[in-house]
């Protein structure tokens, strides 16, 4: 999983999967869900981030040691 802030739009787009998406449904105003061709959940687009996330703080729990990674 991946998160993508593009600072210039104010999104935050989630990465689920490394699938391309071929499907995209907006389930509220600003939150757009993209899909596979299966039908399988692949990435989360969120409008105006800042305006509706806490976007100073991720905080991940439960997460396997061995499975754990962070970028910058």
């Amino acid at each position: 999983m991946k998160l993508n802030y593009y600072s210039e739009t104010d999104s935050l787009y989630i990465d689920l999967s490394e699938a391309v998406s071929a499907e995209s449904r907006e389930v509220s105003e600003g939150i757009t869900l993209d899909y596979d061709e299966v039908g399988n959940l692949v990435g989360i687009d969120i409008d105006n981030a800042s305006r509706k996330l806490n976007l100073r703080e991720i905080t991940m729990t439960n997460i396997p040691a061995g499975v754990l990674k962070a970028t910058a």
